[in-house]
């Protein structure tokens, strides 16, 4: 017997109601497997504190990023420019996980590290120049789960959805033109959370 998703020849489902295509694939990985990709990331990725200009002060975030890529790509965001480091072994074991699932390709990888959920990120929308135009964005999740909001530009809609540990989220098609997207703080996480977010950048 058919369960209800094999029945929906367009699973996963569109998240957004409207103007773009967010999917969510839920655990893509084994409870296992996750935790294992989880304690390799937060032990061994070479983490450093974000930063970033706001209203022309130098910001340093408690949250922690790294930025991986097929080559050592610029890509700058809130006036900072970072440097892509090379893949290691398991990042690109996650790419092509990312890749098979969605059909999409990627060149490069940003990663975030939230240590518990007093760390966030506002709303914005992911259209920095380097970027390829209405490409694909795939999100990782290992750790803790985090509530992930959507916010419509122009209009009054609104999508939630909450991130497992594990699990995938793709971004494509026009939604960074037409959504804004959020990390809210919370005080009911108290473990970090690992974010991989795998994108193309254009050269």
């Amino acid at each position: 017997m058919l369960s209800l998703f094999e029945d929906i020849s367009d699973y996963p489902l569109n998240l957004l109601p409207k103007d773009g295509t967010v999917h969510y694939y839920g655990k893509v990985f084994s409870r296992e497997k996750a935790d294992a990709y989880y304690d390799y990331l937060f032990q061994q990725i070479p983490w450093e504190n974000d930063e970033a200009i706001i209203f022309g002060k130098l910001i340093i975030t408690k949250r922690k990023v790294a930025w991986f890529g097929d080559q050592p790509f610029e890509y700058t965001y809130s006036k900072r420019t970072k440097y892509a480091k090379p893949w290691t072994p398991e990042l690109l074991e996650l790419k092509r996980k990312c890749e098979e699932i969605t059909g999409e390709t990627y060149n490069s990888c940003l990663l975030n590290l939230y240590h518990d959920g007093s760390e966030g990120m506002a709303y914005h929308s992911d259209a920095e120049k380097d970027l390829k135009k209405h490409g694909a964005i795939a999100s990782l999740t290992f750790g803790a789960e985090r509530k992930f909001l959507f916010k419509h530009k122009t209009e009054n809609e609104k999508a939630e959805v909450f991130l497992e540990n594990g699990s995938l989220l793709v971004m494509k098609g026009t939604t960074q033109d037409h959504w804004l997207h959020r990390l809210p703080t919370t005080t009911k996480v108290k473990s970090p959370r690992v974010n991989l977010t795998f994108r193309t950048i254009v050269e």
